[in-house]
């Protein structure tokens, strides 16, 4: 359950403090840290004592100890010497490794209560009781987000080194491809303060891991019981994002706008709706420069002028183009109900493709 690294750590810091070496083993006999690098020396009194029912004995100049995990043997400490100090310290690692176990054993539970909670699999009773049982404030504001990245290595310890300050925040996983945190935010909080926490995961991450990383994040919740429904705001929010807003990499369910109604819409209702704007003449078959005059038009709120300047076209040849898509499609972009309408199909049409690509 403890990684080998924290052991490793763990008698490294004795011995700098102690000059005694150290080993952990575990109940096979294989040796998980040591500090001296003599473990051939005593592995196979190892075995023995394992066997054995004494809980520490002096052997051959090594003193063993025996860690136990609710009465079953979980690791051995070997600490070279068989004078009384030496005796001392390897019960002091002992103790320290059990502290460890609890910790490890804790916070497990922990992140198994809270992946059953952003899945919705506890019934309500279950929340509070667990909750309870565990020391998890119930009624507390949070919010869930959702951190995606290109890597396939995990990054969860950079996340959790990024939040190591707050014993209140959990980080998890219920899949290989996004890293999930549940943050306790402070009453005075704001969803502007939630979006500059959200761009530092994606610049620390971008530095540390070189990926490339998304971050979306649901809205504030003040009940546990709620946490799952801002997981799916989360969720949404991602998927939304790297249909309608590809190039950001911050998203918030609260500013979806109107890609979260077209995110909901039925396959056949979309397909009907393409139909009656463009008949066959769809968004897929405009050239590259009609599109770019399209979405630079829309960019600038339909200013004609200001569209022309940074096209670095005159003025006549933009309201031309935009004459020859009138003819061809029956919308005026100048107009704003045909604006609105033609920039709905756009995003409609890039929600269909988008399906077809998760289809295949």
């Amino acid at each position: 359950m403890i990684s080998n690294q924290i052991l490793q750590n763990t008698i490294d810091g004795v011995k700098g403090i102690t000059k005694i070496d150290l080993s952990v083993v575990d109940a096979d006999g294989n040796v998980l840290a040591e500090t001296a690098g003599d473990s051939e020396d005593y592995c196979a009194t190892v075995k023995i004592f394992a066997d054995s029912p004494a809980d520490s004995q002096a052997i051959l100049g090594y003193q063993f100890f025996k860690v136990y995990d609710e009465s079953q043997l979980e690791y051995i400490v070997v600490a070279k010497g068989e004078a009384e100090d030496v005796y001392m310290i390897g019960k002091i690692v002992v103790f320290q490794i059990q502290n460890l176990l609890v910790a490890y054993k804790e916070r497990y539970d922990k992140d198994n209560f809270i992946k059953n909670l952003l899945l919705d699999n506890l019934l309500l009773v279950d929340i509070f009781n667990r909750a309870k049982k565990l020391h998890i404030e119930m009624n507390a504001r949070r919010v869930v987000y959702i951190v995606e990245t290109s890597k396939e290595k995990d990054n969860g310890e950079t996340v959790r080194s990024m939040f190591a300050g707050g014993n209140k925040d959990f980080i998890t996983a219920v899949d290989e491809k996004n890293i999930i945190i549940v943050k306790e935010i402070k009453d005075k909080d704001t969803y502007e303060d939630l979006e500059k926490t959200a761009q530092v995961i994606v610049d620390m991450l971008n530095t540390e891991a070189m990926a490339r990383v998304r971050v979306a994040f649901g809205t504030i919740i003040k009940d546990i019981k709620e946490v799952s429904r801002s997981y799916k705001e989360a969720k949404m929010a991602l998927d939304v994002g790297k249909i309608f807003y590809s190039d950001k990499k911050v998203m918030a369910y609260s500013n979806l706008g109107i890609g979260r109604l077209i995110y909901q819409l039925p396959l056949p209702l979309c397909k009907m709706f393409i139909k009656e704007i463009f008949d066959d003449n769809t968004p897929d078959n405009f050239d590259e420069e009609t599109l770019t005059t399209i979405n630079k038009f829309f960019e600038n709120n339909l200013n004609v002028s200001e569209t022309s300047r940074q096209l670095y076209i005159h003025r006549n040849t933009l309201v031309y183009r935009l004459d020859k898509l009138q003819k061809s499609t029956g919308l005026d972009l100048r107009v704003f109900e045909d604006a609105i309408t033609f920039r709905i199909a756009l995003m409609v049409v890039k929600y269909m493709n988008y399906l077809e690509t998760i289809e295949y």
